[in-house]
């Protein structure tokens, strides 16, 4: 097959482009202190804020597909008034800048925020400052991702199926459990990586509402960020280093769906 050739005002900018993505990536990779990269990852402030991590975004991803996975069924499913608003709602996570979705967290669920303060009051709850508002914070930024994966995934789904079963008799939930579930699986998968992934990579948000506490807040871009005040470059670096494979590691798992174009 003969390959076109690219003009030049098309290729020039987009080699730029290129480059102005990759270098960056080049640079970390560059300034990495190979030679004592093992005994780094070794140290327990940074096995700690890996594996608080794992588990902080982990959770956050489970609670983002209790809630998310329903709310994007409603959104593609079901007519209702105010449903543009709803969804116009739901991505302004998507805009807001991450501090500030801290700041609206602590007016929320603060122990004197509208939620929070019933909370603290009644069961003795505070999230503010704890693993379980790392939890929020996470699953606050990245609840949209899952669910504008899985509205998309339930809009291309052939709706024939859903009809077929509901002529038949089942109800809706044995529908949506037997049916609709299988058909958008591959587009819940990928929604909740890119969920896992965003709350992996969360600071502004965490770092308002749960604050910086080794061991308890403190997550992998949390001690980049301290690591960097302390003026320790190549600990940075490595911590840097780690979020970045992880990034990568989730690329390679979801090519065959986005990257592989014809």
């Amino acid at each position: 097959m003969k390959t076109a050739r690219v003009p030049v005002p098309l290729l020039v900018p987009a080699v730029l482009g290129l480059l102005f993505l990759i270098l960056p990536l080049i640079g970390l990779l560059a300034r990495t202190p190979w030679s004592t990269l093992p005994a780094r990852l070794a140290e327990p402030e940074v096995v700690e804020a890996l594996r608080l991590s794992l588990v902080t975004s982990t959770l956050a991803t489970v609670l983002c597909l209790v809630l998310g996975v329903p709310l994007a069924w409603m959104l593609a499913r079901v007519t209702f008034p105010g449903r543009r608003l709803v969804r116009a709602l739901i991505t302004v996570p998507l805009v807001l800048p991450p501090v500030v979705g801290g700041i609206a967290l602590l007016l929320a669920l603060g122990r004197r925020g509208l939620v929070g303060q019933w909370l603290d009051t009644t069961f003795g709850i505070t999230l503010p400052f704890t693993t379980a508002g790392v939890v929020i914070a996470e699953s606050f930024v990245a609840l949209p991702f899952l669910v504008i994966a899985v509205e998309g995934a339930l809009r291309g789904a052939d709706s024939r199926f859903e009809e077929a079963a509901a002529t038949l008799g089942s109800t809706r939930w044995t529908t949506f459990t037997h049916v609709t579930l299988p058909l958008v699986a591959p587009g819940i998968a990928a929604g909740a990586v890119l969920c896992w992934a965003r709350a992996l990579g969360e600071f502004g948000a965490t770092i308002t509402f749960a604050g910086n506490y080794p061991g308890i807040t403190q997550t992998m871009p949390l001690a980049v960020y301290q690591t960097m005040e302390s003026g320790d470059l190549e600990g940075a670096v490595v911590l840097s280093l780690i979020l970045l494979v992880v990034s990568v590691a989730i690329l390679a798992g979801l090519r065959d769906r986005w990257l592989t174009a014809p």
